[in-house]
Formats: C-alpha cells, sequence, structure tokens
C-alpha cells in the first residue's frame, strides 16, 4: 500500500486543490499521512503567484529532497511538484530539479495524480536524468460537486471553488496564464455541495475564485465586454446562487471572497442585504485608487468608480465589513499617487486591509514596463500605508468595545467573527470553555489592534496558528 504525504502551499484556491488530490488518492486506495519521512511519496502543491512564494516553494521542494537524502532506507521515496508553479515553470524546472524531482503535475491532472504516482513506480526512471513532466499547456479543469475531495479545514469551515480561471488583463497578475480562462461551476453542482457540507456540520460557506463576481458570466450568450464595469442593475448567477445558498436549512454563514470590483451591480448588493446567511464581509480587491494607476494596472475601473461602489455598498448593506488589497510600487508610481491611495484609505477607513509591495513578475506585461521602483521605495511605501491601516484598524477594533456580536469558536479561547475571514482577518480571543465548531454570542471587552477580546477577567489569549501541511 503506498503512503503518501502532501504539503499544500499558497491560497485557499490552492488548498481545495490538495483536497481533490486527497480524494483520489483515498479513492485509489493509498494511504495519505502527514509525515513525509514516512511517506513513499511526497507531493508539494506549490505556489507561484509571487516571487517570495516561488521561493517558499522551491526550499520546501530542496528540504524534502535533502531528507530523504539523509535516509538511507528512505532514498526510493519519490517527489512529486504539483500546482501552479509546476504549471507556470515546469520545463525550465525539469532541468534545474532534475536530480531532486521525479514528476511534475500540472492543475488538470489533480484527479489524475494516484494513477500517475502508479504510472511512476511501474516504470523507473532509468538513465533518463529528467523528471516525467505531465503539464498540459492550457488548464481547462474544473471541479463538480462529487467530485472525490477531503477536506483539510476543521470540520467546521470549507471552501467552495465556484468557477477557476480568470479573464481580466491586470498587467501585473500572472494568474491567467496560469489558470487558464475564467470557467464557471453551475449554480446547480454549487448548491449540490453546499447542501452536503451542511449536511456534515459545515457552518461556513467560503465561495473561492480568482474573480467571484464573474461567476456565471462566462455561460451568457451576449456576456458584457470583460473590460468594462458590468451594467449596475442587471443580476448576474451570483445573486441566483447566493439566493439559492441563504435557502438552505441550516446555521451557517456564507462567505463571499475574491470579488473584482469592475463586476459588482446594485442587484447583488441588494440580494446580500436580503440574505441574512450571507456574512456581512466583503473581499474586494481594490489595488490602487489613481487613475493613472488604475489605467497602468488595466484594473477596468477608474478613481470615481471605486469611490462611488464603495459608498453604494456601504449604504446598501448596513453594519457590512469590507476588506480590501493595493499594490504599492507598481511601475510609474510617484509619490502623488502615493498621497491619494493614502487619503483614500484614511476617508474610506476600511475595516479590513492588506498591502502587497509590487512584484516584477516574468511574463506580465508590468514586468517590462518603464520607470520600475527601487526596492527600498517600495519598502518605505509599504510602511507608510500600513501604518495608517493600523491606526485605523484601532479605530474599527475600538468601536467593537461594549458591543455583543456573533462569532465562529475555531479552537480553545480562540474565534472569529462576521467580519472575519479564516487565516487571513483578526481574531476574537474568548473563553476555552466555549464549544469548538458552534456559533456563540459574547460581550467585547477589549482589543490589541486587529484582534478582539471577549475573555473572562484574568484569562490571558492563546496564540493561533495555522498547519500547512496536509493531515
Amino acid at each position: 500500500m503506498i503512503k503518501v504525504s502532501l504539503i499544500s502551499l499558497g491560497c485557499a484556491k490552492n488548498l481545495v486543490d490538495s483536497e481533490i488530490m486527497i480524494g483520489h488518492l483515498h479513492q485509489a486506495g493509498m494511504v495519505v499521512i502527514p509525515d513525509a519521512e514516512k511517506a513513499d511519496v511526497v507531493i508539494v502543491n506549490t505556489c507561484s503567484f509571487i516571487d517570495s512564494s516561488k521561493e517558499e516553494s522551491i526550499s520546501h521542494i530542496l528540504e524534502v529532497h535533502q531528507n530523504r537524502g539523509l535516509r538511507k532506507r528512505r532514498k526510493e521515496q519519490k517527489l512529486i511538484v504539483a500546482g501552479c508553479m509546476s504549471q507556470r515553470f515546469s520545463k525550465d524546472l525539469s532541468g534545474e530539479l532534475a536530480h531532486e524531482v521525479d514528476a511534475f503535475i500540472g492543475l488538470d491532472q489533480i484527479t489524475k495524480v494516484a494513477p500517475i504516482i502508479e504510472g511512476i513506480y511501474a516504470k523507473e526512471r532509468g538513465a533518463s536524468p529528467v523528471p516525467e513532466n505531465f503539464v498540459t499547456p492550457r488548464s481547462t479543469y474544473i471541479p463538480d460537486y462529487d467530485t472525490p475531495r477531503f477536506r483539510l479545514t476543521p470540520k467546521h469551515f470549507a471552501y467552495i471553488k465556484i468557477a477557476e480561471g480568470c479573464n481580466h488583463p491586470c498587467t501585473f497578475c500572472i494568474i491567467p496564464q496560469i489558470r487558464g480562462r475564467h470557467r464557471s461551476r453551475t449554480v446547480e453542482s454549487v448548491v449540490a455541495e453546499a447542501r452536503q457540507l451542511v449536511k456534515e456540520g459545515v457552518k461556513e460557506l467560503n465561495l473561492i475564485s480568482q474573480d467571484t463576481t464573474f461567476f456565471g458570466m462566462d455561460t451568457w450568450e451576449q456576456r458584457p465586454n470583460p473590460r468594462t464595469p458590468v451594467d449596475s442593475t442587471r443580476g448576474t448567477a451570483l445573486t441566483t446562487l447566493l439566493r439559492q445558498l441563504n435557502a438552505i436549512e441550516g446555521d451557517f454563514w456564507i462567505r463571499l471572497l475574491y470579488t473584482h470590483p469592475a463586476h459588482w451591480s446594485d442587484e447583488l448588493i441588494r440580494t446580500i442585504a436580503e440574505c441574512p446567511k450571507v456574512a456581512r464581509y466583503i473581499d474586494i480587491p481594490l489595488q490602487h485608487i489613481s487613475d493613472p494607476m488604475l489605467e497602468r494596472m488595466q484594473r477596468e475601473t477608474s478613481g470615481d468608480y471605486i469611490r462611488d461602489l464603495i459608498r453604494r455598498i456601504r449604504a446598501g448593506i448596513p453594519g457590512i465589513a469590507v476588506r480590501t488589497t493595493f499594490i504599492v510600487g507598481f511601475p510609474g508610481e510617484t509619490e502623488a499617487d502615493v498621497d491619494e491611495l493614502c487619503e483614500f484609505i484614511r476617508e474610506t477607513k476600511f475595516e479590513r486591509l492588506g498591502v502587497f509591495r509590487y512584484s516584477q513578475e516574468e511574463g506580465t506585461r508590468g514586468a517590462k514596463m518603464d520607470h520600475q521602483i527601487p526596492a527600498k521605495v517600495k519598502e518605505a511605501r509599504w510602511h507608510r500605508t500600513m501604518a495608517l491601516q493600523q491606526e485605523i484598524a484601532r479605530e474599527v477594533s475600538k468601536g467593537y468595545v461594549g458591543r455583543t456580536i456573533r462569532i465562529l469558536v475555531e479552537e480553545p479561547g480562540v474565534a472569529r467573527g462576521e467580519a472575519d475571514a479564516p487565516d487571513i482577518d483578526g481574531r476574537v480571543y474568548v473563553s476555552r470553555e466555549l464549544p469548538v465548531g458552534e456559533f456563540v454570542d459574547v460581550k467585547i471587552n477589549s482589543f490589541h489592534d486587529y484582534d478582539l477580546l471577549a475573555l473572562p477577567t484574568g484569562q490571558q489569549p492563546v496564540v493561533y496558528k495555522i498547519a500547512k501541511q496536509a493531515q
């Protein structure tokens, strides 16, 4: 019986791919174990969104290879590289990692991982120093409701990948070249998966894709130009999906992640407001507010459009927590652009906000642009924007003191509120006696910058850690 260990890196979308691989390994009768040292096969599901994630992926690959070389009895251990980095760089890596890796698989091979492993065992590499490369050029795969899958999240929350790929032309991003064109699942498929998850006791359904608000638009006979904002009065498949998910019996949250600002509509705002199970939280990466930067990034929106959209969202959905991300240091960014961004952050007071330093990614149009920004300048701009947001975060957190909010308990002493997505937002520290995986109403009595405290007198918060390796 073949024993497999899987290391999952990167975002929640990559995590779902890992869950699908493990589901198929189980279906094939293989045993998945957490300890890479005891495995016959180690799979590293890599990320390649920016340089730092690529470096992390290579570091894990080299570590696995080094460890198996130190263990005489495990020298026959096989190493498979999967995921975005494999999809993007498999041809280059086949030569660079010829002695470390046995096979590369891409995004369309995640359901074929078991027969690939069996094939590697049946046919030793022999004299050829080159790893087997199963990666196909253009990814077209999309999961369905009955796709074998073994969840790696705690039993009380799950991710549902409602679409794959991306059609946007953002000049800083490599994802469309890795993940392919946008392709949506059907509403029926997503609802069927959600029903099963709720039946299993899941309390939070996190809807994910590269562009969640484009869900279903790829199936329109005459869909709007993806480079222009959607008609604000027109409904989409996403509104139909949210209403059907909201109608499922049970007590759970529906969380909307990775929404592109160009595809929001008044109907979507209305739908969220009218669906009590949809969390009062949205994730809407804006990337910048300066028109020159938005144009160079090809974000398909303008500063005025973004300001009006945030105003409409907050007016239409009382109590909404808005999470966004920005990029500083994009080619051509001026101090005036950063001043405008900081003023926008100061005025808007986002409940949740992250900032990325621009990464000059090979294969993107942004990487070839003139006026690249020095690393020291990027770092200074990142510190400036994050220091500003830390002040705002303290104001936001302070506003919770004295309020009673509903939380979902993650582990003893640690919970999340409706305004906190898994792994990326703040935490609510609570009594260790509260039941894990259940909703509880608590009164907030203090805060620490991004985190809230609802603790009995004298009790200290515990540290929350996320395990990266599949158990």
